[in-house]
C-alpha cells in the first residue's frame, strides 16, 4: 500500500496588520465589485441582441440582399467585438483593481492576463474602441449610397464627423501607446541606475 504525498502549496507571507483607515481605504476596491456584475449582465444583454441579429439573418436570408446580409454580418461582429471589449473591462479590472482571479495553470487563463496591468489594459481597451469604431465606420460607407437620405448619420456632414471621431480615436491610442513606452523606458533607466 502506497502512501501519498501530502499536496504541497506555497506558503504565503502573513499580512501584513493595517490599521483601521487603510484597512477602510484598501478595502474600497470591493466597491466595484457590482460594477463588474453590472458589465456581467450587459454582456447576457449583448447576447441576446446577438442572437435576436443572427435569428433576423438566418430567417430572412433568402429575402435580404448582398449588401442587407453584409449589414447583418457586419452588426454581429459589432456586437461580438463590444462584447469583447466587456470580457476585458471585467476581467482584466477585476484583476488590476479589485482582486487576483488566481487562475494561473488554468486551461483557460486568458494569455494576456498574466501581464495585465492599467497601462496594458489601457491601450488594449483603445485597440478594441478602435476595432468597433472601425465596423461602425464600414457599414457608414457601405451605406453611403444613402447620403441624400435624411437618415441621421447618413448625410455627408454626419460622416465626416464619424470619420473625425474615429481619428481620434487612433490618434488617443497612440498617444497612450506613446505615453506608456516613455514610462517604461524612464522606468528602466530609473532601475538601471
Amino acid at each position: 500500500m502506497s502512501v501519498e504525498p501530502a499536496p504541497t502549496t506555497e506558503a504565503r507571507p502573513p499580512s501584513p496588520r493595517l490599521g483601521l483607515l487603510p484597512m477602510i481605504i484598501f478595502g474600497s476596491r470591493w466597491l466595484q465589485l457590482p460594477l463588474y456584475l453590472g458589465l456581467i449582465v450587459a454582456q447576457c444583454v449583448y447576447i441576446a441582441l446577438f442572437l435576436k441579429e443572427l435569428w433576423h439573418l438566418s430567417w430572412h436570408a433568402l429575402d435580404l440582399t448582398e449588401q442587407q446580409i453584409m449589414m447583418s454580418v457586419l452588426a454581429l461582429i459589432d456586437v461580438v467585438m463590444i462584447s469583447n471589449l466587456l470580457v476585458m473591462v471585467i476581467v482584466g479590472g477585476y484583476e488590476t483593481f479589485v482582486s487576483r482571479l488566481d487562475l494561473q495553470g488554468h486551461p483557460d487563463e486568458p494569455e494576456w492576463l498574466g501581464h495585465v496591468n492599467a497601462s496594458v489594459l489601457k491601450i488594449k481597451l483603445a485597440m478594441a474602441i478602435i476595432g468597433i469604431s472601425s465596423i461602425a465606420l464600414l457599414r457608414t460607407f457601405i451605406e453611403a449610397g444613402n447620403l441624400g437620405s435624411n437618415r441621421a448619420g447618413f448625410t455627408e456632414t454626419g460622416v465626416m464627423w464619424q470619420v473625425l471621431i474615429h481619428i481620434t480615436f487612433i490618434v488617443s491610442a497612440l498617444g497612450i501607446a506613446y505615453v506608456d513606452k516613455l514610462s517604461d523606458s524612464g522606468m528602466r533607466n530609473k532601475h538601471a541606475e
